[in-house]
């Protein structure tokens, strides 16, 4: 399929992989990366870990070096939003964020890499010492209230940023409280069991873990000085960090012709539409793998899907593969690193496959309908890669339990 121009919107992970996939497919057409932070691409993870302990700066958070950048040769947007498009007219309203300008640009290809913004809670608003964690400004005015003396820190949400940010802060010797309103950390993915080795090992460290439990308000004049919960408590805080989720950032793509549903609605090979491919936490698509239609938000996925959404538009429909992946993904957590491959049911059956939960340093797998379909592992890395290729390669729960890893 020839192409003249593909435009990416998000300069993203997923959009920068997008674009070096462009050229290494000889694409030698005008790319165009829009992005709304003002920062050249930046890679993610660190933010909530080293960069927030401030043992990395931010040059090393850089993922492609200026020469490699400018190798690719894009005309780089950075401080602009999309704000609409038209799939009709192929018309993609953009807003420059300083000068507050406008414009209008026909495009080609579209890949849509916009990702997802952080879920808030009411009530807070204009209160000091509140935050998210999604961008590296984000980190930056979180890392400098940690560094302005001792604090006391709430985190609301024991997801994996939660967790991440509470280990983060722990590992400076600050007070830390999180809440999390499911019984166990983390139980809507990994079930209560595996939930509470994460919640053992946060109170291990000295965190005050509150379960079963939610935010009523958080108060303060003018900064923040307390968060009340619905138990009727109290909890004194000199910082919030807020992790209850994302949204993907869709809003612009209202009234375009697109299909938005917890996302850009893919098909199997991410394409959204004729000529428009979306990829990372903003795309939802059926994984044929899984028989499931998914929204991933990992790194790795970005990663592969970036790519994977590149190739589908420089391809015709009866050429275009579908993207089938292993999800994987990894979280740093005091000394425990945790991953996790495929795609883990509560009512999946569960096997240790080596270590133990007591030593918070095993691998567990799971089945589903006699195959394998997921790999929980703490400090087991070498396993859990393994485990990754049986599920890519089909084989059954059975055999996955008798294989010598």
């Amino acid at each position: 399929m020839t192409r003249r121009s593909i435009t990416i919107v998000g300069a993203s992970l997923a959009g920068i992989r997008a674009a070096e996939s462009l050229r290494r497919q000889d694409f030698d057409g005008a790319i165009t990366l829009i992005g709304d932070e003002l920062h050249a691409p930046y890679d993610r993870p660190p933010l909530s870990k080293q960069f927030l302990a401030g043992d990395w700066e931010t040059d090393r958070l850089t993922l492609t070096q200026p020469d490699k950048l400018d190798d690719l040769d894009l005309d780089l947007r950075l401080g602009v939003r999309a704000a609409s498009f038209d799939l009709d007219s192929r018309r993609l309203g953009l807003a420059d964020l300083e000068d507050q300008s406008s414009e209008e640009l026909v495009v080609d290809g579209l890949l849509i890499a916009t990702g997802a913004r952080c879920r808030t809670l009411g009530g807070a608003e204009g209160l000091d010492g509140v935050f998210v964690l999604r961008s590296l400004d984000d980190s930056l005015a979180i890392r400098a209230a940690f560094d302005a003396g001792p604090a006391r820190v709430v985190i609301v949400g024991a997801g994996f940023i939660g967790a991440e940010v509470a280990a983060t802060a722990r590992t400076q010797g600050l007070d830390v409280t999180m809440i999390e309103s499911l019984p166990q950390p983390l139980s809507r993915v990994l079930g209560d069991e595996m939930g509470g080795v994460c919640a053992d090992l946060h109170r291990e460290h000295g965190v005050d873990l509150r379960t079963g439990v939610g935010v009523e308000a958080i108060e303060g004049d003018g900064h923040v000085e307390r968060v009340r919960l619905n138990d009727g408590s109290m909890i004194e805080a000199d910082v919030v960090v807020v992790g209850i989720g994302v949204i993907p950032n869709t809003e612009w793509l209202e009234g375009s012709g697109l299909t938005i549903d917890n996302g850009v609605v893919c098909d199997a090979t991410c394409l959204a539409a004729p000529g428009v491919t979306a990829a990372g936490d903003v795309a939802c698509w059926p994984n044929r793998r899984f028989g499931e239609v998914m929204r991933v938000e990992h790194w790795d996925n970005a990663v592969a899907q970036g790519a994977h959404a590149a190739r589908r538009l420089l391809v015709e429909d009866d050429e275009a593969e579908p993207f089938i992946p292993v999800p994987w993904f990894w979280s740093d957590q005091y000394d425990r690193k945790i991953q996790m491959a495929g795609r883990i049911g509560l009512d999946d059956e569960m096997h240790i496959a080596t270590g133990s939960l007591a030593e918070r340093r095993f691998a567990a797998i799971y089945g589903r309908a006699g195959r394998l379909v997921g790999v929980l592992g703490f400090n087991r890395p070498r396993h859990v890669m393994r485990y990754r290729m049986l599920i890519e390669e089909g084989v059954s729960f059975e055999d996955a339990i008798a294989a010598e890893i």
